[in-house]
């Protein structure tokens, strides 16, 4: 039996296809269209889906959207009505859309993929809670799901209990987390829906400055985690901005222009919003776990992917695991939805063995065999070496070692924001030039962006304060005691300054306040990553090497060895790994023998 999930139309639209409950394959639409958060009805993702297990539309039992489009169309109207005639021009913006398409998803599904079977519409923080508790290793779990807004909710909380979900509480919007975030994203001069994680790893360069003023005028917390907001400071509900006049007064001055110069005022905001977000999400995590009496939590929505807050929840929390959806925004509402239909429409049985997530590494996407890459080198004229699967992993850790930075374009792509070792670009921990290197000449991105670590799974006690899992990218903990270098130097610095100082013996993947956003590795879901890892720690003692993206700034990861050869040549990329095949930069010059395709993406 086969159900497909989507979720569309709000940012990061993607598709999922589940046969017999297990979870086949999952896609952002944004990997195809190469428009990063792409927000259109997914078909490139769905046709992968299909395609990828041989199927048509007409064979799926049923297909299953991430929410109710008549009820998030019921809030956006009662919103408009509420601050009329304030929001005519967000109004006349979102209407057409809305008439025009959103509203008649029920056809336009049917029309898309000429399909006439069942189509169900559970509810967005359902399809969140579903994505959170289904593919979990936990037979029973407490539930948490936090984003912006879905329908009407922004928070809730429930119970998952074998097949079934049942959700407790809720908060309404306009109060919501996420937006409050959302809104210093904005204000910090970041773009809303993308630039959140950018607020995120700017918090530890700043000070709370800001932390009282925004509790004490912007959001009213009770002890028990549930808040309500001040519309006094806000614009998202009737204007095209998230922030008005009042907060920048409260504040001292308009929003940061995006692409100037950060100042220690955006730093200070980024920490102390940081700041109040994980004291919020500990509130209501300790406020769930007395309702619910569970010793298990999992997590998704968009706030679920700050990482900072779900390792202090880890550390400091009072569940004793915790499992956070990979694809944690609305992309990951496509598998919530799918698996609703499986195991709360269709009434399967579940069972989960208490260790073991059914998310198979989240390595979900295209992949691409030995012949269609070779294939894809060989009409291009691009110069590469074969190696053998044995040989890999040491010629990737000796060039690493040496300072180069590496592309690795290997099996399934992921699903979700996260790389996880199979469309990575890799430099070596150790250099403390190497976060500098990686973010101005191969990403094209901010300077004080931070860097992820990835570690063999037997090692990360050795390196770090982790004692759990963390195969997605998605804990932070800090750098072990005994490998930091602390010195005087770094008292007397303040601001983007901290950046030069060398704090760990892996410094390029050191935040400067002696963390990492953790990624552990296994044979068992990515053995070829496994492998490098293994290899790097054998011969070179160092069993972390840093993990980021394959792709570069504005742009969404790389999903085909044409996208990944084209990152490769725009950047300062030394070579690439794709399957078997070896590419050197420097034998990429250009000569009458090149096709035209391959000259258009040469560097000078």
């Amino acid at each position: 039996m086969y159900i497909l999930g989507i979720s569309a139309f709000y940012h990061d639209s993607a598709a999922c296809l589940i046969k017999d409950g297990e979870i086949i394959s999952a896609a952002q639409e944004e990997r195809f269209t190469r428009e990063k958060h792409d927000y259109n009805f997914p078909i490139n993702a769905i046709n992968f889906c299909l395609n990828n297990s041989g199927i048509k539309s007409s064979d799926l039992e049923l297909i299953a959207f991430y929410d109710k489009p008549f009820l998030k169309f019921d809030r956006l109207l009662e919103t408009y009505l509420t601050f009329a005639p304030i929001g005519i021009k967000s109004f006349i913006k979102a209407m057409p859309l809305w008439i025009k398409e959103k509203l008649w998803m029920k056809d336009l599904i049917q029309k898309k993929l000429s399909y006439e079977g069942r189509i169900i519409f559970p509810e967005h923080h359902e399809s969140h809670a579903a994505s959170a508790f289904f593919p979990s290793p936990f037979q029973e779990a407490a539930i948490l799901t936090m984003d912006g807004v879905g329908e009407w909710t922004t928070t809730s909380f429930g119970v998952g209990k074998g097949n079934r979900i049942n959700l407790l509480s809720e908060i309404k919007f306009p109060h919501s987390l996420g937006l409050l975030y959302s809104a210093f994203t904005y204000y910090t001069g970041f773009r809303v829906n993308s630039g959140e994680y950018k607020v995120m790893g700017l918090a530890p360069y700043g000070e709370p400055k800001y932390k009282d003023i925004i509790l004490k005028e912007l959001i009213n917390v009770k002890e028990d985690g549930s808040f309500k907001m001040n519309m006094k400071y806000f614009n998202y509900c009737s204007g095209l901005t998230m922030t008005n006049k009042n907060f920048d007064r409260l504040f001292g001055g308009p929003a940061r222009k995006p692409e100037t110069k950060l100042t220690q005022r955006e730093m200070d905001l980024a920490r102390s919003v940081q700041d109040v977000t994980e004291e919020i999400v500990l509130k209501i995590a300790n406020h769930v776990h007395k309702e619910t009496s569970m010793k298990n939590l999992c997590l998704a929505g968009g706030v679920a992917l700050n990482c900072v807050v779900n390792g202090r929840l880890l550390r400091e929390g009072p569940f004793e695991k915790i499992w956070i959806q990979p694809a944690a925004g609305d992309a990951g509402g496509a598998i919530g939805a799918a698996l609703m239909g499986w195991y709360v429409y269709k009434n399967q049985l579940r069972k989960a063995d208490g260790k073991n997530d059914s998310q198979k590494g989240s390595f979900l996407g295209p992949e691409f065999s030995e012949n269609e890459v070779e294939k894809f080198l060989t009409s291009n004229k691009i110069s590469y070496k074969k190696i053998a699967d044995a040989e890999m992993s040491k010629a990737a850790a000796d060039l690493i070692t040496s300072e180069n930075v590496v592309g690795w374009f290997q099996g399934k792509m992921e699903f979700g924001p996260r790389a996880l070792g199979a469309r990575s670009i890799l430099g070596d921990a150790r250099s403390p030039k190497m976060q500098s290197v990686m973010n101005l000449k191969i990403k094209f991105r901010e300077s004080f962006r931070p860097f992820a670590p990835s570690v063999l799974i037997n090692k990360v006690q050795d390196y770090f304060e982790l004692t759990e899992e963390s195969p997605y990218m998605l804990l932070v903990a800090e750098i072990k005691r005994e490998r930091r270098r602390e010195s005087n130097n770094d008292k007397n610095v303040f601001g983007i300054d901290k950046l030069n100082v060398v704090r760990s013996d892996i410094p390029a993947v050191t935040h400067v306040d002696y963390s990492a956003r953790i990624q552990t590795v296994s044979e068992e879901t990515n053995s070829k990553f496994y492998d490098l890892l293994k290899y790097l720690d054998e011969k070179y003692g160092c069993a972390v090497v840093v993990n980021t993206s394959f792709n570069v700034r504005g742009e969404p990861i790389v999903c085909t060895p044409e996208d990944a050869f084209k990152c490769f040549m725009r950047t300062n990329m030394d070579y690439l790994f794709m399957g078997n095949f070896l590419i050197d930069k420097k034998e990429q010059a250009i000569n009458e023998e090149k096709s035209d395709w391959q000259k258009e993406f040469l560097l000078d």
